[in-house]
């Protein structure tokens, strides 16, 4: 039997030191405790920049600007087959702040491969990491 599909939209948003947010998974949540980079699932009938909107706005408070897709994945979890894409936030406005119940911090590109990352979102990680070398 086929794994369920679930289509989510993350995104890296920097700040003025380069640094990229990160997101905790809140207590109740599928693979709560683990990091990841904000977003969320992408509703039937909704356009990946429209849910990135949507979420970036539910979870952090800020109006997102310009946006580009830099990479799509699909992982296998147990349960689930997450159709992954990374969206670089360009410019934003407001300040991030955790209004799902999530705790949020910033990490400089280089140390992420330290960081407890779904691997959903792991192949990310050397695209982020060469973009901070920058």
């Amino acid at each position: 039997m086929p794994l369920p599909r679930v289509r989510v939209v993350a995104a890296a948003l920097f700040d003025a030191a380069g640094r990229v947010l990160l997101s905790e998974r809140p207590a109740g949540r599928h693979m709560a405790g683990r990091w990841e980079f904000p977003g969320g699932k992408v509703a039937a009938g909704e356009s990946e920049p429209a849910a990135l909107a949507r979420e970036l706005s539910e979870e952090l408070g800020i109006e997102s600007g310009a946006a580009c897709c830099a990479l799509r994945v699909n992982h296998d979890y147990p349960d689930r087959t997450v159709e992954l894409s990374l969206w670089i936030i360009e410019s934003y406005r407001g300040v991030p702040r955790p209004l799902d119940g999530q705790r949020l911090k910033w990490v400089a590109c280089a140390a992420l491969p330290a960081e407890d990352l779904l691997e959903a979102d792991r192949p990310f990680v050397e695209l982020l990491r060469d973009r901070g070398a920058r």
